[in-house]
């Protein structure tokens, strides 16, 4: 079934890129909306189907794995539980969760709150964090047992130096997908986070809702009407210190301005993404020089990563009809809207809540506000994983239900999931999903 929603997507995309060649503009509209109502409303019953069937496949047997309080060791025992055998394959997500000086417990909280063994992450603190602090992390990461196991936790060891506006910082990203890449060729999804994201929803909430997505969909929020940055940051001309120094300073201007160029149609939007791996690999592999191209554009470009993947994507006929143009965010901003948005805490919590989207920031450290999530949307305690269909321990007392583990296939999705299977819905809907793509 999956597979025929995929094909359907890839259908509509190639009768899309042939327009005019053997079907007439006054049939094709036509063709496009009927395929999109009937996607979405595909996808609708295959989420409520899968939600149901999740929920109701707990009493049958798995194999699981325990840790001796002991020796520390795992063990193994004969009472295993199955996914129910008609629903999709849950996909797998690549992380991304970078910081500076002073976030490495925040990172810890984040990759805690993300974790799920199916999964990939990546942790980077930039070379303005000390040595030691970058120390405490990688060793937590190498002593965590279930880290050791799935193998699938990585700390950058070689940080990086980002200037803040400068294109040090899509450098940083672009280097971590390469790394993800080479780690691993199974995961479908990419998503960057800062140390001051949280999630709003468990990864059985994610995974669950992904797993009736065609895996070419991109969300990513832009927009070719980029107004006052076209005077702002298209024309001037800077300088990141960061790639020729290797202590952080601001970035340098130059007094000439240079013209918007013509060759691609420059796009903005938020830096924030989910990104395929697909269209990763072609950022990255580039057998296009478009990729490289525009990565050339935005080395004196002002706040690059607000605008060099939504610039590729958008000028590369292959992948500009699998943008969704929303973020996945929430985010509260200011009125009229300020450098930075606005901190979240807890008088915000059910404005998160209704938006529906699995991520939000910017959050103070340690607030109030992200006990409340743990508690209330997690369910989880502090210093432990967000439960997932894989945690099958006894949460009584103090206890990680996540130390006796079970097939991570096995999916438990909650109310996480039917808030973001809403917001999915939404943006594929006919009057949101063509009309608000690249132009």
């Amino acid at each position: 079934m999956y597979e025929g929603v995929a094909f359907e997507f890839k259908e509509m995309k190639r009768s899309h890129y042939h327009m005019g060649m053997g079907v007439e503009r006054r049939w094709l509209l036509p063709l496009i909306a009927s395929s999109m109502v009937s996607l979405i409303v595909f996808v609708m019953a295959m989420i409520h189907f899968g939600f149901c069937s999740r929920e109701s496949n707990s009493a049958d047997v798995f194999h699981l794995k325990t840790i001796d309080d002991s020796s520390g060791h795992y063990v193994e025992s004969d009472i295993v539980q199955l996914p129910h055998p008609g629903l999709p394959k849950p996909p797998r997500i690549a992380y991304l969760i970078s910081g500076t000086k002073g976030d490495s417990q925040r990172m810890t909280r984040t990759l805690q709150a993300l974790y799920h063994p199916r999964n990939h992450y990546l942790l980077h603190l930039d070379l303005e964090a000390p040595p030691r602090e970058r120390l405490e992390l990688a060793k937590y990461v190498k002593m965590e047992p279930i880290f050791v196991e799935a193998k699938n936790v990585h700390v950058v060891g070689k940080a990086n130096l980002v200037t803040y506006k400068g294109p040090t910082m899509i450098a940083c990203t672009l280097h971590a997908v390469a790394i993800l890449l080479k780690q691993s060729k199974e995961w479908d999804w990419f998503i960057n986070l800062s140390a001051s994201d949280y999630p709003l929803v468990t990864q059985d909430d994610l995974l669950h809702v992904f797993s009736y997505l065609p895996k070419d969909l991109n969300f990513i929020e832009h927009t070719s009407e980029i107004g006052w940055k076209e005077y702002q940051r298209a024309k001037p001309i800077i300088i990141d210190p960061g790639l020729y120094h290797s202590r952080k300073s601001d970035i340098f201007w130059a007094t000439q301005h240079r013209a918007v160029p013509t060759a691609f149609k420059l796009y903005a939007g938020s830096a924030w993404v989910v990104l395929t791996r697909t269209f990763l690999e072609f950022c990255i592999w580039g057998w296009d020089n478009l990729p490289r191209t525009v990565l050339m554009y935005y080395t004196n470009f002002i706040s690059s990563p607000e605008g060099y993947f939504h610039t590729v994507i958008c000028n590369a006929q292959e992948f500009q009809n699998t943008s969704v143009n929303h973020d996945l965010h929430y985010i509260k901003w200011d009125t009229p809207p300020k450098q930075h948005p606005m901190s979240l805490t807890s008088k915000h919590f059910d404005e998160m809540m209704e938006s529906g989207a699995p991520f939000a920031r910017k959050f103070p450290k340690g607030d109030p506000v992200l006990d409340k999530i743990d508690k209330e949307i997690l369910g989880r305690s502090n210093g432990q994983f967000t439960p997932g269909g894989w945690c099958v321990g006894s949460s009584i007392g103090s206890r990680d239900p996540c130390a006796v583990r079970s097939d991570p296939t096995v999916l438990r999705p909650g109310p996480g999931a039917k808030r973001l299977e809403g917001l999915v819905l939404k943006l594929l809907a006919a009057e949101n999903f063509r009309a608000k793509q690249c132009k």
